[in-house]
């Protein structure tokens, strides 16, 4: 139970990778507030992690508004009285090449993206402080290789990145960690790029040397336990590639 009792934030919360890391903190006996625009999705998955932890929640929140965006810390702050650990998972993008993409699909892709993690980090800060707590905040392939027709999705991934290393610097002195998981693994996002672009995703999966996508649960779910525990407290400022070795930095 390397989580008991921890309470943990985590946007995108009704489905794909989100319910798998939920699933594997639950089980280490983490609290679980789950945030997400989608409420049928998230009261479905609220149903599951309740059985696993009874305290874990579903909050319906719209990440592309911005000024509202503080009230998500606000209000579980209200419910739990604490935050240790802050998970920002959600994003949306539009696949396209880079000549067609347009203004309007980078600021999707910043607006449910970047934004939502860099104003949830401000706005959770002194209750992290408190905590001596985590932020897990995701990386992407897509950024680091540059994937073709993933021009707003990687930029914005990029940023998180950027942020992400300056707030592991800063907030060192409070013993907060910052870290970043870049991940594949199987999600209906995932799904709906295999149907848009077939040869793109069979060639992607043949160049994952363990020859299989990422299970949510037992494969980012477990790494996203890890850095929330003390296991990780001296890994700051890191992103780690839970991509079966597709990606090898150097």
């Amino acid at each position: 139970m390397r989580l008991q009792d921890k309470v943990v934030l985590i946007t995108g919360g009704a489905g794909g990778i989100a319910t798998g890391m939920a699933t594997a903190m639950a089980k280490e006996g983490a609290i679980l507030a789950l945030i997400d625009i989608n409420e049928e999705a998230g009261k479905k998955v609220e149903e599951k992690i309740k059985e696993i932890s009874p305290k874990s929640m579903f909050f319906i929140a719209d990440l592309f508004d911005v000024e509202n965006l503080p009230k998500i810390i606000e209000k579980v702050i209200e419910t739990y009285g604490k935050l240790d650990v802050l998970v920002n998972n959600a994003h949306a993008s539009k696949q396209k090449p880079f000549e067609e993409i347009t203004q309007e699909d980078m600021d999707l892709s910043f607006g449910t993206g970047f934004y939502p993690t860099f104003y949830l980090m401000k706005a959770a800060l002194p209750h992290l402080k408190k905590t001596k707590g985590s932020v897990i905040n995701f990386a992407s392939g897509a950024g680091l290789a540059g994937q073709p027709t993933q021009t707003a999705y990687a930029a914005a991934k990029e940023a998180i990145r950027g942020i992400s290393r300056v707030a592991a610097n800063e907030w060192g002195k409070y013993d907060i960690n910052v870290n970043l998981i870049s991940p594949i693994a199987k999600s209906p996002a995932v799904d709906r790029w295999a149907e848009e672009f077939p040869e793109m995703y069979q060639a992607s999966l043949q160049r994952i040397p363990l020859g299989r996508w990422g299970e949510p649960e037992e494969d980012i779910g477990r790494v996203a336990v890890f850095l929330a525990s003390e296991d990780a407290r001296y890994i700051t400022g890191q992103t780690i590639m839970v991509d079966g070795g597709s990606i090898q930095l150097r």
